[in-house]
């Protein structure tokens, strides 16, 4: 053997419906480092792999009742087990080939075994499972030192924020005006720093799924409305226009001057129907709720709505809650959440800069920054897509460049009512 494989231990499961194949496969694999368990169906194959994962597998391709390929499927099909190299035995001919790589083997060997063959076919399979595993164990490394260096930054951030502060309000004696605009200055890149670590440890916290949701209902037209108006500063600032509308009352909605947004209480206002139609607004305003975690929908919500007004130099930014039946064309879905829920979605469409075609396809990558020099740190989207997937949702962008974006937040609802 050599010695690459030869500090180690392997388990490696057979699985052969012949007791004589399974007695030749542990003659040719007799070796102190192979760990041979030896089963007669995929069944049992089966119940072994979920019970105690080996390292490689070699499964015969015909066997009673669950043959090699659904035994493949069945493995591969399962993401909660870790990586397991499957070499497939067979006696036919060149599509049983075909139809084992395609189920999910990594490597064939046919019938009668060349006893050469058989050992380096498993010594080069097993190098590759050691591989994956080390750099499985790298990755977690990585995470868990990134996950405790952005929790460990995050104090003295907050420490050195709050000692800025004190000196603003001259605390430890009298300063310039300019003195007090550098430290402004230092407190808003502080808070920017701040803002980016707390980002990236979420993105950890869902990257390493230690991050659960507190499911409860969620109005989304409300949720936008608390986001609209705490974000109101920052547009009028650049003396944006930002909209809040309902999909179903678009014709209600009051025209607003540059720089303004519209108040909680015109927004309540919008289409209100008269005495008789109390119970169609109700009605309606559920049809826009849905079972989610309000603190991490309102992070989605919060991240589409700041990038719009830092994207936009001139226009508006709308924000349109509404609700529809299906999907619509195109939009696909990481894992289905179940059959045919209807959805709410949350669209915040702008006129800003736009995103280039060849760049739309990558914009919710981790750590996928823009060509533009106003590009972030990579992160928001990328965990604005992780929490819309956790809540069996997605999100989807058209834009135009020159011409602004629209950013789409599409969450399951249990139905549409009214």
């Amino acid at each position: 053997m050599p010695s690459d494989l030869s500090q180690d231990s392997y388990a490696i499961l057979a699985v052969d419906d012949s007791p004589d194949n399974l007695f030749l496969i542990e003659s040719v694999l007799d070796d102190p480092h192979y760990r041979i368990t030896c089963v007669m169906s995929g069944y049992e194959a089966l119940r072994i792999v979920h019970q105690t994962p080996p390292d490689l597998i070699l499964l015969d391709v015909m066997m009673p009742g669950l043959d090699g390929y659904a035994v493949t499927q069945k493995i591969r099909g399962d993401l909660a087990l870790p990586y397991i190299p499957i070499l497939l035995i067979t006696a036919h001919d060149q599509s049983s080939l075909v139809q084992g790589l395609d189920t999910g083997a990594d490597d064939f060997i046919r019938k009668p075994v060349d006893v050469n063959e058989l050992r380096a076919r498993v010594r080069s399979l097993l190098r590759l499972k050691r591989s994956i595993d080390t750099q499985a164990a790298m990755i977690r490394q990585r995470d868990d030192f990134v996950a405790r260096l952005t929790h460990d930054l995050r104090t003295p951030l907050v420490a050195a924020n709050r000692m800025l502060r004190l000196c603003q309000t001259d605390a430890f004696g009298p300063m310039t005006e300019a003195g007090k605009q550098a430290i402004a200055t230092i407190i808003d890149s502080n808070r920017n720093l701040l803002s980016m670590v707390n980002t990236l440890l979420e993105v950890y916290r869902h990257e390493a799924g230690h991050k659960a949701l507190t499911l409860s209902p969620v109005d989304l037209f409300k949720l936008a409305e608390t986001v609209v108006m705490e974000l109101a500063p920052m547009a009028a600032e650049k003396q944006l226009a930002c909209l809040l509308r309902r999909a179903d009352r678009l014709e209600a909605a009051p025209a607003l001057p540059p720089g303004g947004t519209a108040s909680l209480a015109s927004l309540d206002g919008w289409a209100e129907p008269d005495s008789g139609g109390q119970a169609t607004a109700q009605a309606q305003a559920q049809s826009l709720t849905v079972a989610g975690d309000h603190l991490e929908l309102r992070r989605v919500v919060t991240n589409l709505v700041g990038n719009a007004i830092k994207f936009t130099d001139r226009g508006t930014v709308n924000v349109t809650v509404g609700a529809a039946p299906d999907l619509p064309s195109g939009v696909a879905l990481a894992s289905v959440p179940g059959p045919a829920p209807a959805w709410v979605w949350v669209a915040v469409a702008d006129t800003g800069i736009g995103i280039p075609e060849a760049e739309q396809g990558a914009v919710f990558e981790w750590f996928r920054q823009g060509n533009q020099a106003r590009a972030g740190h990579g992160l928001g989207l990328h965990l604005a897509q992780r929490i819309a997937q956790l809540h069996g949702g997605t999100l989807a962008l058209t834009s135009e460049l020159g011409q602004g974006s629209c950013f789409t937040l599409y969450l399951p609802s249990p139905g549409l009512v009214g």
